[in-house]
């Protein structure tokens, strides 16, 4: 009890408060922008936390980190342009919504679902550490292949258009992730001689030039803007206590499977999306609604992503072993700052570990009412004239994309996905799916590899395993789907019932 006493102590300092307040400003400006993702926003505070106190640096990392990962919702429902890749799992349904003029609802189930899940992360992260930690260390590189694999076959799952579009979009994004020597062999692959793509094809040039410029090229194209209503927003948390209670069960199902995966090292907030928004269609009842408009999506994977950024700190915090790339920018503070992640810090700095459940917990009740606010003042881009959006949208996206390599290539790269991203919408393709297979290429690629290496060619460990033969299944099952589904609806046992039924 004393230490939780000293803990509180130590998150009322008046440095402490001030830290939370300004970097949740900071995160929820950076990661509203689109292509400054929640990586970077806390990269960015690092130079920032020299001059810091222990709990203020972890304090400035925890808050902006959560700002940003909600805020990336608020472009993405608005102008289809997901502010970080944690929101573009659920980007093309939170614009749907805004279409049918629901703007204030998509906007206010992401604020209110990620700060659930954030709350929730955090009980997880106080409760379950070491449970959660065994788990991950538990994982090899075959547990991974397949963890990667099955996020993949999400593609497959989310897709309204055909699944053979979706897999051709995601088997495509493979193909671009192996650009460079970002590979086992470390030779240069697909670079025809241009220094600047050895080091491969960032997932933020992509995801920007696919959502935010194929966007801007559509509207050029289109005669009329788009028809939105011509009205002030609502009440931002009206509806969402009864969202909460009609989708209590998928609310429930996108925290714990936000906690599972983001404990796992690597994996973090955009597998958690991506794999929840996929179990949200599949389980749902109202499947045909996803992608016209439909708020089930949102709340399970909203809950999710924040879900996991809070238990993504577990490996962190007793091992050391960032559970994504933020973490893995804490950890260094952490260092810098002596609080040393290992099991001791547990038992001889526990009063800093009870701060840090306090600002976690505080840093997501703090997210409604300034996200409110920022909702509130990114709303008036509705009703801006189209003609002066755009070109601060382009302008948005070459500066975000300069700033992830620091040089004007990446600004080409941006343009090049613009176009690929309108020419595969206009035929159909989704881009999502395209953008999943870039991400995700890498860590199926690697995992693969360094397990054929360790099994010296034997493909039978990938089955063996207990929890690997599991995640097996489920990817075989999720790639299979389709072609059930298919067989399913032509068994002519199944159409004469259903032609009975519609009778």
């Amino acid at each position: 009890m004393d230490a939780v006493i000293e803990g509180f102590r130590l998150v009322a300092e008046p440095d402490v408060l001030i830290a939370i307040f300004l970097s949740a400003i900071y995160g929820l400006v950076v990661g509203s922008l689109p292509g400054l993702s929640a990586t970077m926003a806390t990269a960015l505070l690092v130079p920032v936390t020299f001059w810091l106190s222990p709990i203020a640096a972890i304090a400035t990392i925890i808050t902006a980190s959560a700002m940003a990962i909600f805020s990336g919702d608020i472009p993405g429902a608005l102008l289809r342009i997901p502010g970080t890749p944690a929101s573009a799992a659920y980007t093309d349904e939170a614009y749907a919504m805004t279409r049918k003029g629901q703007a204030e609802l998509a906007l206010g189930a992401g604020l209110w679902f990620s700060a659930i899940g954030g709350i929730v992360g955090t009980l997880s992260l106080m409760l379950l550490a070491p449970a959660l930690a065994e788990i991950a260390l538990s994982f090899s590189t075959y547990e991974y292949f397949w963890l990667a694999f099955l996020g993949l076959m999400c593609a497959t799952l989310v897709a309204r258009s055909s699944p053979i579009k979706a897999i051709a979009s995601m088997l495509l994004g493979l193909l671009i992730s192996c650009i460079g020597m970002e590979n086992p062999a470390g030779t240069p692959r697909f670079t025809f001689g241009i220094p600047d793509l050895l080091g491969g094809i960032e997932p933020i040039p992509a995801l920007v030039g696919v959502f935010a410029v194929s966007e801007v090229m559509r509207a050029m194209a289109t005669a009329e803007p788009p028809k939105l209503p011509d009205r002030k927003f609502g009440s931002i948390l009206a509806n969402q206590w009864m969202l909460t209670k009609k989708y209590q069960w998928p609310m429930w199902r996108g925290n714990f499977v936000g906690i599972i995966i983001g404990v796992l090292p690597g994996a973090g907030a955009d597998m958690a999306a991506w794999v929840s928004y996929a179990m949200s269609k599949r389980f749902s009842k109202e499947p045909e609604k996803f992608g016209t408009g439909h708020p089930e999506g949102l709340v399970e994977a909203g809950a999710s992503n924040n879900a996991s950024l809070a238990s993504g700190w577990v490996p962190s915090l007793l091992f050391g072993i960032p559970g994504d790339t933020i973490t893995a920018i804490a950890i260094g503070v952490l260092y810098m700052k002596g609080l040393n992640p290992g099991p001791t810090l547990f038992t001889e700095r526990a009063s800093s570990m009870y701060a840090l459940y306090i600002i976690f917990i505080l840093a997501n009740i703090i997210m409604i009412p300034l996200g409110i606010v920022m909702i509130r003042l990114a709303s008036r881009v509705l009703r801006a004239p189209r003609s002066s959006v755009m070109p601060l949208i382009l302008l948005l996206c070459a500066v975000g994309s300069f700033a992830t390599g620091s040089n004007v290539f990446s600004v080409m790269l941006v343009g090049v996905f613009g176009c690929l991203g309108y020419a595969m919408e206009k035929n159909g393709y989704p881009v999502a799916a395209l953008v999943l297979g870039i991400v995700m290429g890498s860590m199926v690629e690697t995992n693969f590899i360094t397990s054929l290496i360790k099994s010296d060619g034997d493909v039978l460990p990938f089955f063996e395993r207990p929890v690997s033969s599991i995640l097996a299944g489920l990817t075989f099952a999720a790639l299979l789907w389709p072609l059930g589904a298919w067989a399913w609806a032509r068994f002519p046992g199944r159409r004469r019932r259903t032609a009975a039924a519609a009778e």
